[in-house]
Order: structure tokens, then sequence, then C-alpha cells
């Protein structure tokens, strides 16, 4: 799958738990979500995007990848 698409579907599922007053608890929805539902190869991918530059991500995505490498 492209980056580009990837970094969509992130930022969309970003956007839907960005509602979440508390950003720990929405950043932890958006890890939760991404790997419940992304394969292992889409994961891979946002997170070497996310270490290389994360450009285009909204923070609240950078600190829920960042959680994905801690898994």
């Amino acid at each position: 799958m492209k980056i580009e698409r990837l970094i969509k579907m992130a930022n969309d599922i970003g956007d839907f738990f960005n509602a979440e007053s508390n950003k720990e608890i929405a950043a932890e929805g958006v890890t939760k979500h991404i790997l419940r539902s992304w394969d292992p190869r889409m994961r891979r991918d946002i997170i070497a995007y996310c270490r290389q530059d994360g450009a285009g991500l909204s923070e609240l995505v950078k600190t829920a990848i960042s959680r994905l490498e801690r898994v």
C-alpha cells in the first residue's frame, strides 16, 4: 500500500479520536485501532515513515505510532 494512503488513513483515525478531550486516551484509541485493524505490513510501513520524518501525520497520530513501536 502506498505511504500516502497510510498517512491519510492514520490521520482519519486520529481525527475521529481527537474529539476526546484527554489526548492520552485519544492516542491510546488510535494505537489500539491500528493494532486491531491494520495488518503487520501496514503498521511496519507507517512506523518506518514516522521514524524517518513523519511529515503529514498529526501530532496525535505521531504519538500513537510511537506507542506502536513498543508493542
